[in-house]
């Protein structure tokens, strides 16, 4: 084996404790760097990574890929198993692993989305929906012919977990219809001053509407609320004219007036008073769930999934699903084939794999898939690539029905460029194309392309985007000169001067650096203003110090300061640490709750791994470029910090380790993996480094395979707490994580069981798991993965790197691993040249979202707050 840096080529660096030849060499920095006598630890140094959106955390390594065949109504009924949260991700992941991506964590908000009209419009003339909608193009170039263009495959799609970052958008539109409808075509005259009129006016009518169905809702919308096919192309005029995607000349008469700086005091509609970021599971009946299994069982489905059903559902679940069968495909778990299965035993020889009914659910079932991975959108030409896998005869017009019933909607504002499609040599083609109009159409914007989204999400993205810019637009620049003058660090004191003149401000650092927004907070409550710092989890919690609350704390009005009459939050100014860890769901929540005038600082570590729910908030906030972004200059100190930082530019680098705080365990195989890391929790690393096996955490790269997190909790529990899983699984004193809702964590021990359900201390509050939600939300928990394990810390950690990993590694991977150990770091080593290969080479996946783009739209053209300072 190749040895890390720090290490002989041959020669095994040793664990905490082991010495002579059964357990290796020490690594560089060991006694011959001038580290402890033979015997003790050397300082090894594996190698890390930057951070990843859409890396697949929950990866098994004999995943399937039940698409690879497709799928169709002779597929065979539901099988039952109990799918947690989690599994929901791993499956996810593992059937898009033979496509060559890798994916994420779980979703959920509710969204507002435009999209423009004329995509819409044209899709059901040209026979299509339109994968790119071209911009304005030189008289005469407009394609007319259906179907024409081509379509480049992109990872930002339901189908591709990675998502699409890193490529241009680049793309013959298809057909010509597109062009016309979109206005941009010289050959199209529009409709007459009189049409031009009345659509203005049913602009007008539907953004009254708009703002009225927002400031009405009392929260996140549910999943599965649709608009008409009317108000839908009304939507996507409405977002077309906003965006920029279609001219104002291609609506009115004369050119609509800029968009005007938001005064002081912007108008806020109501706000609710406990908004919930997801849809709750909804609670129903006795009666609803024994007709949903009367359905089930008829259906040949197992009568298990009435309950989950059930809350997907809602009261009217029975005769919902004996109306459309297809609409199982909504419950978290349930695949297409299973899906088709069951239709197939409902309606007999009415099941075809064209009907419409069957094409709506399998989009949405893809797009939230797509969500699950962290996608936002996805884009058309993916989705229609997806439901061919998937036997459905004629995709565009699937998408055609999907649009017109509201189930998904179309977006033609753009995504973040580097989350457009990659071109390829074949994609090139299509700029070949364009060559020769390449001087005609000098000047003409980009080609961007169509998306499709859930409302839920495209609600979210919007909303967020407006409340930041209502927040960076609202507030008064202050002089807090003495206030800077009196900062610990330059970095402090600039994030001070920041905040004071700006509503919206980025911080990026190390866990070092949190310190900074800390004390700005503090500062900010010596002026006299209200002022909170909220944090990801309760560990984040303990570690930032007294008064510091969580998003969901603060959110759910259990922690900080409610709010006001007007339902928004008692806060002057707002520290969000753990920034990257914001889905958008949770962000628009937080944002729609801030008051007028608030300052928002959002501050975290870009290099660690996004949120384990749709979006990227935070990555897409900083490359927006739309607010002030202080960088901290406050390193992370020791090894594990030069180790880090190394890793977050892309290198392994040597580094010296005295005290032992990095050690590097050489592995041949999984088995050898686990039984190393049991050894290093239960001996090594308490006597050698004088951490407790309670406060030693193991972290792997997913919940699968020989040397995931459920062969090591068995493993880990074997040797901690053995027993017979009397409840649940579960035995008292195991130690588990638990995972409420999506992307929340807390990590906890099994106290007792009762009547009522499992009782679990968290972190030192005392929660009941109720028993039908034990097998969904409960885990055992010495060992976690990267996903779950970001915005928390242990005073050591096991990172367990066994060869059938590979396919999991990248630097944002590594970089959040090797990150969570505050004094300690033991890498179970067995990928060999794969970890440095991973922290130089692997990008983060990409996520394709909408916000930078809203971003960008929004405040860019404002000016004053469009320069970072």
């Amino acid at each position: 084996m190749t040895a890390l840096p720090g290490a002989s080529p041959g020669t095994p660096a040793e664990d905490p404790v082991a010495g002579g030849p059964g357990h290796g060499e020490p690594a560089a920095g060991g006694p011959a760097a001038g580290g402890p006598a033979a015997g003790d630890a050397a300082a090894g140094d594996p190698g890390s990574g930057d951070s990843a959106a859409g890396r697949s955390e929950h990866r098994d390594s004999a995943a399937e890929d039940p698409e690879a065949a497709g799928s169709g109504p002779d597929s065979g009924p539901v099988r039952g198993s109990e799918v947690s949260q989690a599994e929901q991700a791993e499956q996810a992941e593992q059937e898009e692993g033979a496509e060559g991506a890798e994916g994420t964590d779980r979703s959920e908000v509710a969204g507002r989305a435009g999209a423009g009209s004329s995509a819409t419009e044209a899709a059901g003339r040209a026979g299509r929906v339109p994968d790119r909608a071209p911009g304005d193009a030189a008289s005469g170039e407009a394609a007319h012919a259906p179907g024409a263009g081509g379509d480049t495959g992109s990872p930002a799609g339901a189908e591709t977990e990675g998502g699409a970052e890193g490529g241009s958008s680049g793309g013959e539109e298809s057909g010509a219809p597109l062009g016309e409808a979109a206005g941009g075509g010289a050959g199209t005259e529009g409709g007459g001053s009189s049409e031009a009129r009345a659509e203005l006016a049913a602009q007008q009518e539907l953004r009254s509407r708009i703002e009225k169905r927002k400031a009405e809702r009392p929260g996140p919308i549910e999943a599965g609320g649709r608009l008409s096919g009317t108000a839908a192309d009304l939507l996507a005029a409405v977002r077309a004219v906003e965006s920029g995607a279609r001219p104002p000349g291609a609506f009115f008469e004369a050119s609509a007036a800029p968009r005007k700086p938001a005064p002081t005091s912007v108008a806020r509609p109501e706000r609710p008073r406990v908004p919930a970021p997801g849809p709750a599971p909804r609670q129903t009946g006795p009666g609803t769930v024994a007709a949903v299994r009367e359905v089930l069982v008829s259906g040949g489905a197992p009568e298990g999934l009435a309950a989950r059903v059930a809350g997907v559902l809602g009261d009217q679940a029975g005769e919902a699903l004996r109306e459309d069968p297809w609409r199982l495909l909504a419950v978290p778990g349930v695949q297409p084939e299973q899906a088709d299965g069951f239709a197939r035993a409902l309606l007999g020889a009415e099941c075809r794999p064209d009907d419409g009914r069957r094409a709506a659910a399998l989009v949405g079932w893809l797009l939230e898939r797509a969500a699950l991975r962290g996608h936002t959108a996805a884009e058309s030409a993916t989705v229609r690539e997806a439901l061919a896998r998937h036997s459905v005869p004629d995709p565009d017009e699937a998408l055609r029905g999907a649009v017109a019933e509201g189930a998904v909607l179309v977006f033609q504002d753009g995504v973040d460029a580097a989350a457009a499609p990659v071109r390829t040599e074949e994609s090139g083609a299509d700029d070949g194309h364009g060559a020769p109009e390449t001087g005609e159409a000098a000047g003409q914007p980009e080609p961007v392309p169509v998306l499709l989204g859930l409302d839920r999400y495209a609600l979210a993205e919007e909303s967020l985007a407006d409340g930041l810019t209502r927040l960076a637009r609202s507030v008064q620049p202050a002089s807090w000169e003495a206030a800077a003058d009196a900062a610990a660090t330059p970095s402090a004191a600039e994030l001070v001067r920041a905040a004071a003149g700006h509503g919206l401000v980025a911080h990026t650092g190390g866990e070092t650096a949190r310190g900074e927004p800390a004390a700005l907070v503090a500062a900010a409550r010596g002026l006299g203003l209200r002022a909170v710092t909220a944090v990801h989890s309760e560990n984040g919690r303990r570690r930032t110090g007294a008064g510091a609350v969580t998003v969901r704390g603060l959110l759910s009005g259990a922690e900080g300061p409610g709010r006001d009459d007007d339902g928004a939050l008692a806060v002057d100014l707002l520290a969000v640490l753990d920034a990257p860890q914001l889905d958008v769901e949770s962000a628009a929540a937080l944002v729609e709750s801030l008051p007028d005038g608030c300052r928002l600082v959002l501050s975290g570590d870009p290099g660690v791994l996004w949120s384990a729910g749709a979006g990227r908030v935070f990555a897409d906030v900083l490359a927006a470029r739309v607010c002030p972004v202080v960088a901290s200059r406050t390193p992370d100190p020791g090894p594990l910090g030069e180790l880090v930082s190394g890793v977050g530019a892309g290198e392994l680098v040597r580094v010296d380790a005295p005290g032992r705080e990095v050690v590097i365990v050489p592995v041949r195989d999984a088995g050898e993996a686990v039984h190393r890391t049991v050894q290093l929790v239960a001996d090594s690393v308490p006597r050698a480094i004088g951490v407790p096996s309670a406060e030693t955490q193991v972290i792997t790269v997913g919940h699968g395979g020989s040397a995931g997190t459920r062969a090591l909790n068995a493993a880990l529990k074997e040797r901690f707490n053995p027993g017979p899983g009397r409840f649940g699984g579960f035995d008292p004193d195991d130690r588990v994580v638990y995972s409420p809702a999506a992307g929340q964590i807390l990590t906890g021990t099994v106290v007792s069981a009762g009547a009522e359900g499992l009782h679990v201390d968290c972190e030192g509050a005392a929660v009941v798991v109720r028993q039908d939600r034990v097998g969904s939300t409960l885990r055992h928990g010495w060992a976690l993965t990267a996903h779950q394990a970001a915005g928390m810390r242990w005073p050591a950690v096991v990172v367990v790197l066994p060869g059938d990993t590979v396919q999991g590694l990248n630097r944002a991977w590594v970089y959040t691993a090797f990150s969570r150990g505050e004094r300690h770091l033991s890498v179970v080593h067995g990928v060999e040249q794969a970890l440095p290969r991973a922290v130089a080479g692997i990008p983060p996946e990409a996520r394709t979202t909408r916000l930078r783009s809203l971003l960008e739209s929004l405040l860019r053209p404002g000016g004053a707050e469009a320069a970072p300072a």
